[in-house]
């Protein structure tokens, strides 16, 4: 079993298999990322090489995987990406976090290459307000994906980053929506980053006050898997959707932390805001699934208490596309 010197045991990956995006979030990426960039020239991780991780974390108890970006869907080969993992003994769930850009035409062959779970980004439910946010009218496109997941029985989660001068005002929108869709709708704080400390000021929503609200008005939280992620979910019997929060800024937030991240070029990030990751590519490339579990394991010794968020220590994370959704 992989646990640190503080007892945490992950059950969590975070594969990224790209870092390019294709939308410009005004909170993320305004400038875009990847423009006359290949995903050739990024040299991302293979097939074979993501088979070789999965199989070293499945080794060390390592249950879900889910596999991030920028937008992951931008891999030509992500179905055969998807494939690999879900075939590989151990693993009990695969999931994907994605912008949803062309997910109706994408989601059939997700599942039918093994997807179980389904993360998209809606920070608006108003398509103007969409478009201004993501520099792309597609909200119509994702939540037609949404629908069409659903159908298919994949467990679906929406994540909004909430933003005070562009979505807040929807907060009762997204609420209303909840009601008759059976997802998981994931409120997530806006993170301070290197690049979007003037942005962070005016736009950072502490998750805790919409807690107290819904608390206020008869949510109840559930019982969280030892697989789950950061959020913190909440459901009410007169809705068919359940509400999370993910809130960084809490007190005990690493506390339970149980996920660790693998970049897309092969290095370990026993943090999301470390100062830097541990380079494992040429063992990867070398196929030895067992001797790569041995290095992380020695690594895993190295993870601290928790990040300094809350002393604005971003470490290398530039912009919220490293985060992988």
């Amino acid at each position: 079993m992989l646990q640190d010197s503080y007892g945490r045991r992950f059950y969590y990956l975070r594969l990224s298999v790209t870092d390019i995006c294709n939308f410009r979030c005004n909170y993320c990426l305004p400038d875009g990322i990847g423009c006359g960039r290949s995903l050739e020239g990024e040299n991302p991780l293979s097939v074979a090489e993501v088979d070789t991780v999965v199989r070293a974390f499945a080794s060390l108890g390592t249950e879900k995987v889910r596999l991030t970006g920028g937008e992951p869907s931008l891999r030509r080969d992500l179905d055969s990406l998807i494939a690999a993992v879900h075939d590989c003994d151990g693993i009990r769930r695969v999931a994907i976090t994605t912008n949803g850009y062309r997910l109706p035409s994408q989601i059939d062959g997700w599942h039918a290459a093994g997807l179980d779970q389904l993360n998209v980004s809606v920070d608006s439910l108003d398509p103007a307000q969409f478009q201004r946010i993501t520099g792309h009218d597609r909200l119509e496109k994702a939540l037609a994906g949404i629908d069409r997941a659903l159908e298919l029985g994949i467990q679906t989660k929406v994540n909004a980053v909430l933003l005070r001068q562009h979505n807040l005002a929807g907060f009762d929108q997204f609420l209303d929506w909840v009601r008759q869709m059976p997802v998981t709708l994931r409120f997530i704080e806006l993170m301070r980053t290197g690049d979007n400390r003037e942005f962070f000021a005016s736009n950072h929503v502490s998750g805790t006050d919409i807690e107290s609200r819904l608390v206020q008005d008869g949510w109840q939280q559930v019982v969280r898997a030892r697989d789950a992620g950061p959020a913190r979910e909440y459901y009410h019997p007169d809705y068919a959707g359940r509400v999370g929060l993910i809130t960084p800024y809490s007190s005990d937030f690493c506390a339970s932390c149980n996920r660790l991240r693998m970049s897309a070029q092969g290095k370990l990030h026993l943090c999301l805001f470390a100062d830097a990751g541990f380079d494992l590519r040429r063992e990867i490339a070398a196929g030895d699934a067992e001797a790569l579990a041995g290095h992380i394991r020695e690594l895993i010794g190295g993870k601290s208490a928790g990040h300094e968020l809350r002393r604005g220590l971003t470490g290398a994370t530039r912009n919220l596309a490293m985060l992988g959704g």
